[in-house]
């Protein structure tokens, strides 16, 4: 884009191929910051005591009044104003006791100017801090927005009190340093976060400087409420202060700088840090009832919690210059141009907030428009003008004092961003009814098998009692059976003896009298009739004893029975009892659902007018990462290597025409190790480039680094082979000549053995490039690649676990687009090798390149049937579910959307769950 203005660190932004960070999950600092009005800031207490925000969305009309502050920074002479203006006097006199400058019109005229602070050139760092930003600070951490800037002439050290690191001084560190140190010291990593993008604006473009190739950000801004924000712009969660200097570090490497006669190393762009903090606030959290209290009555007094979220946002703008003494020209004259109108622009809107205007141009510059809520608006706003003693710049150092003048009189309105977590409540809730529904199913399971257990036993019951009644009835019909067969017998036995007794009689009588004998034949067997009749009255006498008895026990078991049918009578009631018990329960989790589904429904609809939409840092594109990597190596060996002798350093490009790939790819070979290292990093380097990788191909450069990489034991080289060999595979010729000389069975080895992140992170990302090719994936799985790339999980690196869950998603994609076509059939090869609990375990991670690429990988598991069963066996269906629901990128979550609808396996479980998707 600029001929004449480079990179900070001096190289071009072609030639830069920069990894992007991910934020790194570290132990955050304990010390915790004393918020305290500071005694420059008379506003402070009052902004605290009287701050009234805005909860749940609703507008607030009241806001605490807070003029913006400035200070003055006098800078101390350089060496070349010590030799040039010996003989003058400085043009500014500073009594920082009575908060006032005095500037010279000549040797009897002075103007005297006060400010809310004056900083002599002896001021540290941490004064500097302490009187303009940290007032500032405190305020973003109790909810409201903040803006630090500064303003004055090239080379009077705006950049050095701002961005400065202070890695070889501590006590140089500059405002955003030290203001993120006091931030993450404050916040608790358990409730709370911090995200930062960096962007710059150069002539009239929004670039992002930790994504170079993200040049032409938009401005939004909330129809309703004003409010500016950059959708487009990367934003980087931060854990500790180590992974905030690498974005900063990273920023500066970008952003544009020029050499002028004012300043060797001249910002060309304006800068800024934006901080998005959200805390949660204490004491103000929802509180959860006892389990005794019904569910419904559950929902209704929930509460959610109340987060803040405060914007920190630090403005280095670039110097203002006067074209005759910056000597700029060419491409440099109009950068000069461009931020000269940008300040210009904002020095109007300044001047119509200070003197009350109707109209304020806000529109006439992309800096203003951003600025917007810094000047006039609800932020606190502190300024510091930087400005240099040198009398050859008084009118500069004039014009950079009465802009600080004039913004001493804008008034902004400080409100405070207060609003409700339904997103935290919505996550509680969601577990709350999980436990509800679990609970509901085991009191249902508990009730069916309490009332099977009652019928098996009622009935087992009624059975013995029935068996036990038959029996007792066949023993009384046998033994009144028996009873009547032997009294039967006996009557026979009697009668014959009657019948005997009655034959001897008449024998013996013979002689006797006729009138005698008939007599005696009348009177005998009368008299035995008679004791016949009296047997026979005992035995029906018996007979109908023995009658009575029976009829009393079967009275007595048909009581039982009686008895037995009341009871399985009773059971039946209780059982009629449990079921409407489990009807009412049914209907009241009915119920409680269609109050969880009206909440979601308003989350959503609150979610949708809160959220900024968060564009995810990674893109997939690791497999470049050593484009950051000695952008010079013009020393290596110089004797060796060029005839030239000059020391300037040559580019990579340069040192490729002078000297030859065939002989840098010999080097390779060389004894020395350090030579091996690197010319192994000069063709990591050229291999990052895609016109490079074909020469390096033809010219055997891949055998080499196969080679390196199976003999060498220096995990420098094993490093930094593996990251050419994964620029290289991402060309899907080189992927197969990779596959084809053994190069998957290399890496796979040194992944077992290799134990430093960034090696790890080298061989991870070749084999993610391999797993996107269709045609290699039966090869690639064969060989232990898969094996290879979840052996990797155990080192717990974010940057490791980005390219694990890259791969797996390529590999995904891969099988899914196979199935779709019909070439697969079988369940895929990623859950017969393990892979899917590691999938499910990170489905959430926080960070949010593996979490997107884990979510990608589950949505193109999801899309072949036949992996259904595994994947709900393995609680990958919750997960898929929540995908639908809170995914924060549109795409994955309507993919995972349409996969639910679409498999039928997963439609039966939802419906059996009672979930609606």
């Amino acid at each position: 884009m600029a001929a004449s203005g480079g990179y900070r660190n001096g190289t071009h932004k072609g030639n830069m191929k920069v990894d992007r960070l991910v934020s790194l999950s570290s132990a955050t600092k304990s010390s915790s910051l004393k918020s305290k009005p500071s005694p420059a800031s008379p506003a402070s207490s009052g902004l605290r005591r009287n701050s009234t925000g805005s909860v749940g969305g609703a507008k607030d009309d009241a806001g605490v009044p807070g003029r913006v502050r400035v200070a003055v920074r006098l800078r101390p002479r350089n060496a070349e104003e010590s030799v040039a203006d010996a003989d003058f006097a400085d043009c500014v006199e500073l009594q920082p006791e009575l908060k006032r400058l005095k500037l010279r019109k000549n040797n009897w005229d002075t103007d005297t100017y006060e400010f809310d602070e004056v900083l002599t050139e002896f001021a540290s760092q941490k004064r500097v801090y302490e009187v303009v930003a940290k007032p500032v600070v405190e305020s973003v951490l109790d909810g409201y927005n903040g803006t630090v800037m500064a303003y004055g002439q090239t080379g009077t050290g705006k950049t050095y009190t701002l961005g400065r690191l202070g890695e070889e001084d501590t006590a140089a560190r500059g405002i955003m340093v030290r203001a993120l140190e006091d931030i993450l010291a404050e916040i608790s990593p358990e409730t709370d976060s911090v995200s930062v993008s960096y962007l710059q604006l150069y002539m009239e473009t929004i670039q992002d400087l930790l994504d170079p190739t993200n040049d032409n950000i938009s401005i939004m801004e909330d129809p309703k409420t004003g409010d500016v924000s950059l959708p487009g712009a990367t934003l980087v969660e931060i854990r500790d202060q180590r992974s905030f200097v690498e974005l900063l570090r990273l920023g500066e490497a970008h952003r544009f700088a020029a050499n002028t006669k004012l300043n060797t190393e001249s910002s060309r762009s304006h800068a800024m840090l934006m901080v998005h903090v959200k805390r949660s606030v204490k004491g103000r959290d929802s509180v959860l009832l006892s389990e005794n209290c019904n569910s419904s009555h559950m929902v209704k007094t929930f509460k959610p919690p109340v987060v803040r979220k405060g914007k920190l946002v630090v403005v280095d703008l670039a110097g203002s210059e006067r074209i005759d003494k910056s000597g700029s020209e060419g491409h440099t004259l109009e950068e000069a141009k461009s931020i000269n109108l940008s300040l210009s622009a904002l020095g109007k809107c300044i001047n119509a907030l200070a003197e009350n205007s109707a109209h304020v141009p806000v529109r006439d510059s992309k800096l203003t428009r951003l600025l917007r809520d810094s000047f006039g608006g609800t932020a606190r706003t502190s300024l510091v003008v930087t400005i240099g003693p040198s009398p050859r710049h008084r009118g500069e150092t004039s014009s950079t004092i009465m802009f600080g003048q004039r913004a001493m009189k804008v008034e902004n309105m400080l409100k405070i961003k207060e609003e409700f977590d339904y997103k935290s409540l919505s996550r509680r809730l969601e577990i709350q009814l999980d436990k509800l529904i679990v609970e509901h199913e085991r009191q249902q399971k508990a009730f069916e098998d309490e009332v099977e257990r009652i019928t098996v036993e009622a009935q087992n019951r009624i059975s013995e009692t029935e068996r036990n009644y038959a029996d007792a009835l066949e023993k009384e019909r046998l033994k009144y059976q028996e009873d009547y067969m032997q009294s039967i017998k006996k009557l026979e036995e009697q009668w014959v003896m009657n019948q005997r007794k009655h034959g001897s009689e008449r024998t013996t009588f013979e002689l006797k009298d006729d009138n005698f004998d008939k007599a005696l034949n009348r009177v005998v067997p009368v008299a035995s009739a008679a004791e016949e009749i009296s047997e026979l009255k005992k035995l029906l006498q018996n007979e109908a004893s023995l009658r009575t008895a029976t009829e009393e026990e079967v009275n007595n078991l048909k009581s039982q029975v009686v008895q037995w049918k009341r009871i399985e009578a009773a059971g039946n009631s209780e059982i009629l009892k449990l079921r409407k018990m489990l009807e009412d329960e049914a209907h009241q989790k009915e119920k409680l659902e269609e109050e969880i589904a009206i909440l979601q429904s308003q989350l959503l609809q609150l979610s949708f007018e809160a959220d900024e939409t968060r564009r995810q840092l990674d893109r997939g594109e690791s497999g470049k990462v050593l484009g950051n990597l000695d952008s010079f190596v013009s020393q290596i060996r110089h004797s060796q290597l060029s005839d030239s002798g000059n020391g300037d350093k040559a580019s990579i490009a340069k040192l490729f025409e002078q000297v030859g790939l065939q002989k840098i790819l010999s080097l390779l070979e060389a004894e020395d190790a350090d030579v091996r290292i690197h010319a192994v990093k000069v063709v990591a380097n050229l291999a990052a480039e895609e016109t490079n990788q074909e020469k390096i191909v033809e010219a055997g450069g891949l055998s080499s680094l196969l080679m390196l990489l199976r003999s060498s034991e220096d995990e420098t080289i094993q490093r930094v082979a593996a990251g050419a060999i994964a620029n290289l595979a991402m060309n899907e010729t080189n992927q197969e000549l990779i596959m084809s000389q053994g190069g998957i069975s290399l890496l796979s080895i040194t992944a077992t053995h290799a134990e430093d992140p960034q090696t790890l992170r080298m061989v991870a990302g070749a084999i993610a490039n391999l797993c996107g090719n269709d045609k290699l994936q039966i090869k690639l799985r064969g060989e232990g690649g898969i094996k290879a790339l979840l052996g990797m999980v155990r080192c717990g690196h974010p940057d490791v676990l980005a390219q694990v869950a890259r791969g797996i998603a390529n590999f995904a994609k891969c099988e899914s687009r196979a199935s779709s076509q019909g070439t697969k059939s079988g369940r895929s090869l990623l859950i017969e090798d393990g892979a899917l609990p590691w999938i499910v375990q990170n489905a959430n991670n926080e960070a949010s390149p593996i979490r997107r690429h884990i979510e990608l990988a589950l949505c193109h598991l999801a899309q072949h049937e036949v992996n259904a069963k595994d994947m709900i066996s393995g609680g990958a269906l919750w997960e898929l579910v929540r995908v639908s629901r809170d995914c924060s990128r549109e795409d994955i979550r309507t993919l995972a959307h349409r996969t639910l609808n679409s498999s039928p396996t997963f439609q039966t479980e939802l419906r059996r769950l009672r979930i609606e998707c």
